[in-house]
């Protein structure tokens, strides 16, 4: 899937409330923390890394992610920064 607007409506389909573009620079870090929400994403340019549970995911540009609202995690961005696609639902 290419196309935002595709995206989002498949979302909404599945019952997320909304969908965002998100952009992180280059190097960004995220330390520990929750969302009040749950949220699925597919990665579109760059790279990053995700730390669930102490596994670490190193995601490229196609791969698909998911985040369970109030679940740990720390985001790490590789050095091209990365765009991604999610769906979020519920939280605020």
């Amino acid at each position: 899937m290419d196309d935002f607007e595709a995206f989002a409506a498949a979302a909404r389909a599945r019952g997320f409330d909304e969908a965002l573009v998100r952009e992180w620079e280059a190097g960004h870090e995220t330390p520990v923390h929750t969302h009040p929400f749950d949220a699925e994403a597919l990665l579109v340019r760059g790279e990053f890394w995700l730390t669930v549970d102490g596994v670490t995911r190193h995601l490229q540009a196609g791969d698909r992610f998911a985040v369970v609202r109030g679940t740990p995690h720390v985001e790490r961005y590789g050095a091209a920064g990365a765009t991604f696609w999610v769906a979020r639902r519920g939280g605020t």
